[in-house]
């Protein structure tokens, strides 16, 4: 008695597998494509903060977060920008509590070398008994 048994020939077999590697090779090349697009999106990001800040000392003669004039000389809106303490460092804190490392974003926004209002540092941040890191009164209405 002969069966008629079926399956798949090996040309078959052959064309799956060859359907499948393309697949996976499309998959694999797009996650390149992507972490690839990230990376670069990250260094022109790099890239526009350095020109931000020295465009900044160029423009005010100190630093983002350390300038003492910020309060007069850039417009922060409805209230006064914070300012440093001039000493020609970015502390954190400085003598008098603010935490300059968070007044930069804030003073390169202001003065438009940031796009958008994305660092509203209204307050500066004091440091407590407390509240050693001065997380409370950092700044308030944050979007990032």
């Amino acid at each position: 008695m002969k069966t008629d048994a079926r399956g798949f020939t090996l040309i078959e077999i052959a064309i799956v597998l060859v359907i499948v590697g393309m697949l996976l090779g499309g998959v694999l090349k797009g996650q390149e494509l992507i972490t690839g697009a990230r990376v670069r999106n990250l260094i022109s990001q790099e890239e526009g903060i350095k020109a931000a800040y020295f465009g900044f000392q160029d423009r005010y003669r100190a630093l983002p977060g350390d300038y003492a004039s910020a309060d007069v000389n850039i417009v922060c809106g409805a209230v006064a920008c914070a300012k440093g303490d001039g000493n020609g460092r970015i502390d954190a804190p400085n003598a008098s509590g603010t935490h300059e490392e968070l007044v930069v974003w804030n003073h390169l926004s202001a003065a438009g070398f940031l796009n958008g209002d994305r660092f509203p540092c209204q307050s500066s941040r004091t440091t407590t008994p407390s509240d050693p890191g001065g997380t409370a009164a950092a700044c308030s209405s944050r979007t990032w």
